[in-house]
């Protein structure tokens, strides 16, 4: 049996203010550091250990994947960092109150720009001090670095190192943790599961909360479960009705 475990970051700075935060490089709060050990605790107490993992190279990532490796005496093994797991890049968004952006919008403007797969958020204007293509990290990608992005660009970059990075360490019976980012996890749901379309909409990806795959020897699920429940219901087995026995643990 193949397992790969999907843990979206603690509740960031970003998360408790209610702003888009896409690429900027926003920490845990406290709360969202205790979501991560909770996540680590969790998954020792359900016996998972893992060859090696895989995050993005924003920091609320990166810290919870530490906290978690922490709480699971993993910190040894080796780690991989990668802007292609980065957040969904939400253009001239990022930073601005989701609420207050709605009132401005309207709120299915902004609800289409936020779950549409197709629909681009505005661009990031180059001279924003807001945009990443100065950022040292990524100036070796300078001309790859987005100015907005909808789910669909932001799946294409997230099965790009899927197929390159991930499918060979499970092919090779590693096991398996990606600590990444809502959407980013989100876009690996609609692949794992083949959701069409805007299907994926209603899928709400809760912080700190191990997602398993169950994986056969051809990489499609066989089962799929959080390893603990939360409030937020808008759950994977309402996204992928029909799958075969989709379930919350």
């Amino acid at each position: 049996m193949i397992k790969v475990v999907l843990v979206r970051h603690g509740q960031s700075q970003y998360n408790a203010q209610n702003l888009f935060t896409g690429w900027t490089d926003i920490d845990l709060t406290d709360n969202g550091k205790e979501e991560a050990r909770r996540a680590g605790e969790i998954l020792r107490q359900n016996k998972f250990v893992f060859d090696v993992a895989y995050t993005s190279v924003l920091k609320r990532a990166i810290r919870t994947l530490w906290i978690i490796l922490d709480e699971m005496n993993l910190l040894w093994i080796p780690v991989d960092k990668s802007w292609m797991l980065n957040e969904r890049h939400y253009g001239d968004l990022q930073g601005l109150n989701k609420e207050e952006t709605a009132r401005k919008y309207g709120e299915e403007q902004v609800h289409s720009w936020r779950r549409s797969v197709s629909v681009r958020p505005p661009a990031l204007d180059k001279s924003d001090a807001r945009y990443e293509g100065k950022d040292p990290r990524y100036k070796d990608i300078q001309e790859l670095v987005p100015v907005t992005e909808n789910l669909d660009d932001t799946e294409k970059r997230v099965l790009r190192y899927w197929k390159e990075k991930v499918e060979p360490s499970l092919h090779e019976n590693r096991r398996v943790l990606i600590v990444a980012h809502g959407n980013t996890i989100r876009a690996l749901v609609r692949y794992l599961d083949e959701i069409p379309g805007d299907g994926i909409a209603t899928l709400n990806i809760p912080t700190g909360t191990p997602l398993v795959y169950e994986l056969g020897d051809d990489l499609k699920p066989i089962r799929r479960y959080y390893l603990e429940k939360y409030e937020e219901k808008a759950s994977v087995a309402e996204a992928t009705k029909g799958a075969p026995d989709v379930r919350s643990e």
